[in-house]
C-alpha cells in the first residue's frame, strides 16, 4: 500500500469520509503516533517514576488479547513486581443501585485527603449479545477523576468468569509499582465475580441499603461469608432509622457464620456517601483488620495463596485459549456441535473425543 492509500485508510478508520475534513499534517501525526509505540523499558521506567500515561499504556498492553503483546506485557509486569505489594487492596461489592460508585468516590476523596494515592479498578459489565461495555465509571466519579492523587481505570469484563476483567490481577501490580498505596476494586454486582475479586484483595466490603425489602433476602450465603465488613449505605434523611435497624439485622446474621481463619470478626456499620458520615469509620475498620491480620501473619499468607491461585487460573485460561485456537480442533468442533445437536453423540463423549485429539 502506497503512502496516499495509507492516509486514506487512516481517514476511514477515524470515521472521516471527506478528505477536506482533516489536513495531511494531522494524518501524518496520527500515523507517526501509531508507529512510535513505547518500548517495554520506557513503560517500566515511566511506571516506576509515577507516570500515569505509561501506566495506562501498560494496562492496555496487559489487557490486550493480541498474542504478540503477551511477551511484552509479561516483561513489564515482572519488572514491576519488586516494587509491588505495598498497598492495601480493597474489594467492594453490592447489588446494582446500592451506590457503589458514589461510595467509592466519597471514600476515595477521604483517603486522598489523608495523603493516600488511590487507584480504582472498576469492572464494567459487557453485553453478552453485542459484547459492548458502557465504561461509565469515570463519568460517575467526576470529583475523584479530577483528583491528582487518584486514578480510575474502567475495564470491560468481557466473557471471563463472573465479569471480572481478565487481567485485573496484573493491573494491581502495575498500579502498586506506580506508587498507589490503596487499590479499590469495584465488582459488577452480586454474583460469581465476588469469588474472583475476593481472591485478589486483602479486605472485602459488602455494601447494602436499608428499606429495599431485601435486607437479608436474596443475598447468597457465600457473599455474606466472604465479607469482612457490611456497610449500610445511603444512611441519610428518612433512611437513618431504617439503616440502623438493618445494621442490627446484619450484625445478628454475621454471628451465625463460622469463625474466619483470619481471626477477624466481621462488623457492620452505616454511612452516607452524600453527607460523608461514617466514611472515616470504614477506613478505621480496614486499618484494624490489617493490623490484626498482619500481627498473626494471615495477611501475608493469604497473599501467597492468592499468587498460587492466580498462577493455576492462568494455566487453565491459557489451556482453554490454546485448545479453541487450534486449527484442527476448530474444524472438528463444528462437526461435533452438529452431531451433539442431532443426538448422534453425547456431549460428554464428544468432549472426550476432542480432548483426546488435542492432546495427541
Amino acid at each position: 500500500m502506497n503512502s496516499k492509500n495509507k492516509k486514506s485508510a487512516l481517514k476511514e478508520k477515524a470515521g472521516i469520509s471527506r478528505p477536506e475534513m482533516i489536513s495531511e499534517k494531522a494524518v501524518d501525526k496520527i500515523h507517526d503516533s501509531r508507529k512510535k509505540q513505547p518500548s517495554s523499558i520506557e513503560l517500566i521506567e515511566g511506571i516506576l517514576s509515577g507516570n500515569i500515561t505509561a501506566l495506562s499504556r501498560a494496562i492496555t498492553l496487559v489487557e490486550s488479547t493480541n498474542i504478540s503483546h503477551l511477551e511484552r506485557a509479561n516483561e513489564v509486569v515482572n519488572a514491576c513486581l519488586p516494587q509491588a505489594n505495598k498497598s492495601i487492596r480493597i474489594g467492594i461489592t453490592g447489588v446494582p443501585g446500592v451506590g457503589k460508585s458514589t461510595f467509592i468516590e466519597a471514600f476515595g476523596k477521604y483517603l486522598t485527603g489523608l495523603g493516600k494515592k488511590v487507584a480504582v479498578l472498576a469492572v464494567d459489565p459487557s453485553s453478552t449479545i453485542s459484547h459492548g461495555s458502557i465504561l461509565g465509571d469515570k463519568t460517575r466519579m467526576e470529583e475523584l477523576l479530577n483528583d491528582q492523587n487518584a486514578y480510575i481505570r474502567p475495564s470491560a469484563s468481557g466473557e471471563t468468569l463472573g465479569g471480572v476483567a481478565r487481567k485485573t490481577r496484573e493491573t494491581i501490580t502495575l498500579c502498586e509499582a506506580c506508587g498507589f498505596d490503596t487499590i479499590i476494586i469495584e465488582t459488577v454486582g452480586v454474583g460469581q465475580s465476588e469469588t474472583a475479586v475476593h481472591s485478589m484483595v486483602d479486605f472485602f466490603l459488602l455494601l447494602k441499603i436499608a428499606g429495599a425489602g431485601d435486607e437479608l433476602q436474596g443475598i447468597k450465603r457465600g457473599i455474606m461469608e466472604m465479607a469482612d465488613a457490611i456497610v449500610i449505605n445511603k444512611a441519610d434523611g428518612d433512611n437513618v432509622r431504617k439503616s440502623k435497624l438493618a445494621k442490627v439485622e446484619f450484625g445478628r446474621a454475621l454471628h451465625l457464620f463460622p469463625a474466619k481463619k483470619s481471626g477477624w470478626t466481621p462488623c457492620t456499620s452505616t454511612c452516607s456517601s452524600i453527607t460523608r458520615e461514617g466514611i472515616p469509620e470504614v477506613w478505621d475498620t480496614i486499618n484494624k483488620y490489617v493490623t490484626q491480620t498482619e500481627s498473626n501473619n494471615y495477611f501475608f499468607n493469604k497473599r501467597k495463596d492468592q499468587n498460587q491461585y492466580w498462577m493455576l487460573e492462568t494455566i487453565n485460561e491459557q489451556l482453554k485459549t490454546n485448545f479453541f485456537n487450534h486449527p484442527e480442533i476448530g474444524k472438528l468442533l463444528e462437526e461435533n456441535k452438529k452431531a451433539v445437536q442431532n443426538d448422534e453423540i453425547s456431549p460428554f463423549a464428544a468432549a472426550q473425543k476432542l480432548l483426546e485429539k488435542y492432546f495427541k
